[in-house]
C-alpha cells in the first residue's frame, strides 16, 4: 500500500519541483536584471519590457513542454500564468513603443514583430482556453521565444515616419497583417498536432525534422561558409549599424573556423535524414533507432555550435576579404543566423518530445475530427483578413505609388500566400478535402507566410524595402 501511495504521489512531487525550478529561474533573471538598470532610474523602458516578455515566455515554454512530457496539470496552469505575464510586459511593450513613436508600431520589421509575438500569445491562450488545445504552447511559445530574440538583435531606434508611412491605412494594413499571420501561425501549429492524432509515423516525423534542420543549416554555409570561416556582416558599435563599403554593398568579416564547425554540424543534421532513407530504402527499421540516437547527438552539436557562434560573433573584431585591418561584428548583425540556429535546436527537441511522449501527447490532445475542424476555423478566420489586408495594400499604394499593383516581391509573395489559403478552402469546401491533405495544405501555407515576412524582406528588397 506505502509503495501505491508513493507511485501516486510522485507526478505531484515531479510538477512541484519543476514549478519552483522555473520560478526561481524567472525570479533570478528579473532580478539580475533589475540590478543591472536600477541605476539608470528607467526601469519600465521598452528593452526591460522586452527582456521581462522574454523570461516569462521562455518559463511558459519550458511549462508547456513539461506539460506535454508530464501531463500534470499544475504545469499548464503555471505555464498560462507565465504566458500571460509575457503578454503583459509584451503589451508593455507596445504602449512604450507607441508613446515614443507618435504611432502604433507597425514601421519596421521589428515593431511588426513585436506586435507578432503579441498577437500569438493571446491567441494561444484562446486556442488553450476555448477549444482545449492543452499543449499549443509547446509549438507556439518557441516562435515567440525567436521572434523575442530577434527583437533584441534588430535595431530598435524610432525614426520619423518616411513619406510613404505617413498614412491612417498603415495602421490597417498592418494590423490586418499581423492579425492574419498569427492566425496561420497557430493553423500551423494545429495541423502539426492533428498529424499527430491522425497517427502518421513518427519516422515521418523525424524526416521533416531532418529536411528543416538541414535547410536551416546548408541555407548559411551555402550564404555564409567563407575558406573554413564564418562570413557575417560588419557592425559599427559607435553608429549600432551595419558597416557599408559603398552604397547598398556591405562589408563582410571571416570568422576564422566557424564554418568548418557550421558545416560539421549541418553533416551530422543530415545524418538521421540519410539514415531514414537508409532504413526505408533497406526496409530496415533497424536504421531508425540509429537515426533518433543521431538527433540527440545533433542538438548536442547544435547546442556547442551556438554556444560557439554567440562567443565569437559577439563583438568580435575580425579581418575581411574586402578592406584591410581588423573589423568588429555583433550578433545585431546576424540575427537572422541566431534565430535559426536557436530555431533548429527547437525543431529538434521538439521531435523528441514526439519520440519519447507520443502516447503521452496523443491522450493530452483533442482528437483528430475536432483538431481538423479548429484548423479550418483559424484558417476561415486568418483568410478574411488576409484579403484585407492585400486589398488595404493596394487602397493604400494606389495613394502613394498611384498604382495598385505594382508587382513588388512583397505583393508578389502576399498573393501567393492568399492563393495557398485560398486552395486551401476551395479543396476543402468543393472537394471535401479534410485529414492529412488539408494539414499539409496549412503547413505549406504558413511556411510561405513566414518567407513573406522575412525572406522577402531581406532577400528580395523591393518597394516595401523599409518593412
Amino acid at each position: 500500500m506505502s509503495r501505491a501511495n508513493a507511485e501516486q504521489q510522485q507526478p505531484a512531487t515531479t510538477g512541484t519541483t519543476l514549478i519552483v525550478f522555473v520560478g526561481l529561474a524567472i525570479a533570478f533573471l528579473l532580478f539580475m536584471a533589475f540590478l543591472n538598470v536600477v541605476k539608470s532610474g528607467n526601469v519600465l523602458n521598452e528593452s526591460n519590457l522586452l527582456f521581462a516578455a522574454l523570461i516569462f515566455y521562455s518559463g511558459a515554454g519550458a511549462l508547456y513542454l513539461g506539460f506535454g512530457v508530464t501531463g500534470t496539470d499544475s504545469y499548464l496552469k503555471f505555464a498560462s500564468l507565465a504566458t500571460w505575464a509575457g503578454l503583459l510586459a509584451n503589451s508593455g511593450a507596445i504602449a512604450h513603443r507607441w508613446y515614443e513613436a507618435g504611432h502604433p508600431p507597425f514601421a519596421s520589421v521589428y515593431e511588426m514583430l513585436l506586435s507578432f509575438v503579441w498577437t500569438l500569445a493571446v491567441l494561444t491562450l484562446i486556442a488553450e482556453k476555448k477549444y482545449g488545445v492543452k499543449v499549443i504552447g509547446t509549438v507556439t511559445m518557441p516562435v515567440a521565444i525567436v521572434g523575442v530574440v530577434l527583437m533584441q538583435l534588430l535595431r530598435t531606434e524610432v525614426h520619423p515616419l518616411v513619406p510613404a508611412l505617413q498614412s491612417t491605412w498603415l495602421h490597417v494594413h498592418v494590423t490586418l497583417a499581423m492579425l492574419a499571420y498569427a492566425a496561420c501561425a497557430l493553423s500551423f501549429a494545429l495541423a502539426m498536432m492533428f498529424l499527430i492524432q491522425d497517427k502518421m509515423k513518427t519516422e515521418t516525423f523525424l524526416a521533416a525534422t531532418g529536411v528543416s534542420t538541414l535547410a536551416i543549416y546548408a541555407s548559411i554555409v551555402l550564404t555564409r561558409f567563407e575558406k573554413g570561416g564564418l562570413s557575417l556582416v560588419a557592425w559599427s558599435v559607435e553608429e549600432k549599424r551595419e558597416v557599408f563599403i559603398s552604397k547598398g554593398m556591405r562589408l563582410f568579416v571571416v570568422v576564422p573556423d566557424l564554418g568548418w564547425l557550421i558545416l560539421l554540424t549541418t553533416l551530422v543534421v543530415a545524418a538521421p535524414l540519410a539514415l531514414y532513407a537508409l532504413a526505408r530504402s533497406k526496409k530496415d527499421d533497424s536504421y531508425l533507432a540509429i537515426a533518433n540516437r543521431a538527433v540527440f547527438i545533433s542538438i548536442l552539436l547544435q547546442i556547442m555550435t551556438l554556444v560557439m557562434f554567440l562567443l565569437r560573433a559577439r563583438e568580435g573584431a575580425y579581418p575581411s576579404l574586402d578592406a584591410d585591418g581588423l573589423f568588429t561584428t555583433s550578433l545585431a548583425a546576424s540575427p537572422f543566423i541566431l534565430s535559426g540556429l536557436v530555431g533548429g535546436i527547437f525543431i529538434s527537441l521538439l521531435y523528441l518530445l514526439l519520440l519519447w511522449r507520443r502516447p503521452d501527447l496523443e491522450r493530452l490532445l483533442p482528437d483528430a475530427n475536432a483538431l481538423d475542424r479548429i484548423t479550418y476555423k483559424t484558417i476561415c478566420i486568418a483568410f478574411p483578413l488576409l484579403t484585407l489586408m492585400i486589398a488595404a495594400g493596394a487602397y493604400w499604394a494606389n495613394q502613394t505609388w498611384g498604382s495598385y499593383w505594382n508587382w513588388d516581391p512583397k505583393e508578389t509573395w502576399a498573393a501567393i500566400t492568399w492563393l495557398v489559403y485560398a486552395g486551401y478552402l476551395h479543396m476543402r469546401i468543393t472537394r471535401g478535402w479534410r485529414g492529412r491533405r488539408a494539414a499539409y495544405f496549412a503547413i505549406l501555407g504558413f511556411g510561405v507566410v513566414m518567407f513573406t515576412f522575412f525572406g522577402v524582406t531581406y532577400l528580395l528588397p523591393g518597394l516595401h524595402a523599409y518593412a
